[in-house]
């Protein structure tokens, strides 16, 4: 007897092939059977008329950082509510594991860390995590049989040095006794079931004492040596963040990245390709290292995502501002001085400059402020300005733009809400990233899902995805959108049975209505341990998410059931062909 039926979906199977008609049954967490319609002869415990809407794959989200938040959240809200049913975490250096035994001052380090690099609330991760692990291994036990959807985790380099160095893993370098130590420690990891390793060495990743990140001062032989062990586990990967990923790569960034994964004979993914037309030349730049990755024997994979994600600025808390070079000294000063400094026209001069100069990098695209639009304002000066651009407020007033801004913000002692407006929703930048996602080593991807949690709110790529395929621009056909949420992501990470439907296959999977398949606003909500803020985006047509062939979201709302499952390498992964 099957466990449940879904008759006459229109099944998008993931594999690119045309949509059909199809009835869907369900047998203990997988797929038994794919039928036409009314061709099923087996009872079923529970059946649904599916008529008009789409069956598809759970999609698969390859970069989040839900490796916190699923211990007080193990609906990974609100990627499950957009279709996600596996998520990858332990991105970009960072995990909560391994944690020294004897060094409980670890765990406080790290927690720190990551309230600062990744944008979580500090109290969140006090409160709402165990924080009872010390090894790898242990985190994942702590994870399992309290998820409800999909989990599999890279391990961090920074957590590996800073288990084997201590303190002095920020600022120093391992001898060999203590690489050796650190690359037992990896295998130790991989053989409890990481996905691998993932690092970074961006600047503009630094600790919670203001420091850059452990891993910033590893050298290529440190990071080869940890690719090399990468490479003698089943079905592992590699991640690497460096400077180059937010604009363009530099020679010797490129003969890293390709000399690591051609150690390891694994893929190596990227975040975040940015495509704008009006830098014609990024995108080669940033291709390049995948066309040498596969003469020498590796694959470079860049995720870029599909949408334009919507970014909650301020000038008086850390957001991506603070990362233009020489914003920071300013925006990290005390409030009253960081308002004095801010209303002096000779600095106020000196941030445009350096923020429109080619070091601002990608950042260059948050210097445009009289497209900013005021959010939430705070005192009655500011009323009436929520909604507005800040162009038009300037023009009244007879100012320039980010003088406007600044005396909006400082007005309100820096708590107003700024919404940057993106200058890259052209006509020719949407059709550069339709070439683009036609390249082999170009995957979606990169909400950054589970951090910069009041900030920006990228999970919901997926359904704003198939809305703008359906709906929108209609860039991609169903069935491709589909396969590049789903199959695609899959096969990179090696998942085995996942990523399609198709009798024996896990019963992981999302039903929707295409005529309204997309994502709401992004708003704020006070959901976190502590009541900490977060930014929320609920799902549009989203009928049904099954992970499992157990169902965890129905109408938008979560039922409870947790049948998720941490995914190990080897036993859940394999590896694919490079």
């Amino acid at each position: 007897m099957l466990d449940h039926l879904i008759r006459g979906a229109t099944l998008v199977d993931g594999t690119g092939a045309p949509a059909r008609v199809a009835d869907v049954g369900l047998r203990g967490g997988r797929v038994a059977v794919v039928a036409a319609p009314g061709e099923v002869g087996e009872p079923a415990r529970g059946a649904e008329d599916a008529t008009g809407l789409v069956l598809a794959p759970g999609f698969v989200d390859p970069h989040t950082h839900y490796d916190a938040q699923l211990f007080w959240d193990p609906y990974a809200t609100p990627s499950m509510h957009h279709g996600v049913t596996t998520v990858v975490g332990g991105n970009c250096g960072f995990t909560l594991a391994p944690l020294h035994p004897d060094r409980p001052e670890d765990a406080d380090y790290t927690r720190r860390m990551m309230s600062k690099v990744e944008g979580m609330s500090l109290a969140a991760l006090e409160r709402g995590a165990p924080w009872n692990w010390s090894s790898f291994g242990a985190y994942l036990d702590a994870l399992e049989g309290r998820i409800a959807v999909n989990a599999g985790f890279m391990v961090g380099h920074c957590a590996l040095r800073r288990h084997v160095m201590g303190p002095d893993a920020v600022g120093g370098r391992p001898d060999q006794a203590q690489l050796e130590q650190m690359l037992a420690l990896l295998h130790e990891a991989m053989d409890a079931g990481a996905w691998g390793l993932s690092t970074t060495q961006s600047g503009t990743h630094s600790d919670g004492d203001g420091r850059p990140v452990a891993s910033r001062y590893a050298g290529p032989d440190e990071l080869i040596a940890l690719s090399r062990a990468v490479g003698e586990h089943e079905g592992t990967q590699l991640e690497a963040i460096v400077p180059g990923c937010l604009d363009r790569f530099a020679d010797e960034e490129i003969d890293l990245l390709v000399a690591m994964t051609a150690a390891a004979g694994r893929p190596l993914n990227w975040n975040v390709l940015t495509i704008d037309a009006a830098v014609p030349e990024r995108v080669p730049r940033q291709l390049v290292p995948s066309e040498r990755a596969r003469r020498a024997g590796g694959r470079i994979v860049a995720l870029t995502m599909p949408i334009l994600t919507p970014m909650n600025m301020s000038l008086g808390t850390f957001c991506a501002l603070n990362l233009i070079p020489g914003w920071g000294e300013v925006l990290g000063l005390p409030v009253p001085e960081r308002i004095a400094r801010l209303r002096d026209p000779r600095v106020r001069a000196e941030l445009l400059r350096r923020a429109r100069g080619p070091e601002a990098g990608v950042f260059r695209r948050l210097a445009d402020f009289d497209r900013y639009v005021i959010g939430d304002t705070y005192t009655p000066a500011n009323a009436g300005l929520t909604g507005r651009v800040v162009a038009e407020i300037a023009a009244e007033r007879g100012q320039d733009a980010f003088g406007t801004l600044v005396e909006i913000c400082a007005t309100d002692e820096l708590r107003t809400v700024l919404w940057p407006m993106p200058t890259d929703n052209d006509p020719d930048s949407w059709e550069l990233r339709r070439r683009t996602w036609e390249h082999q080593d170009v995957l979606l991807g990169g909400s950054d899902a589970g951090a910069h949690l009041d900030r920006m709110c990228g999970a919901p790529y997926t359904t704003r995805f198939l809305g703008d395929c359906l709906r929108g621009r209609r860039l991609v056909g169903l069935e491709r959108a589909v396969r590049m949420l789903t199959d695609d992501p899959a096969r990179l990470f090696g998942l085995r049975g996942r990523g399609r439907i198709a009798p024996g296959r896990h019963a992981d999977l999302v039903l929707f209505d295409p005529e309204r398949i997309d994502a709401g606003p992004a708003t704020l909500v006070h959901d976190l341990p502590g009541g900490g803020p977060r930014l929320d985006s609920r799902a549009v047509g989203v009928v049904s998410v099954r992970v499992g062939g157990v169902e965890t979201v129905r109408d938008g709302a979560v039922t409870g059931a947790i049948p998720g499952r941490v995914l190990r390498s080897g036993r859940d992964t394999a590896t694919g062909k490079i």
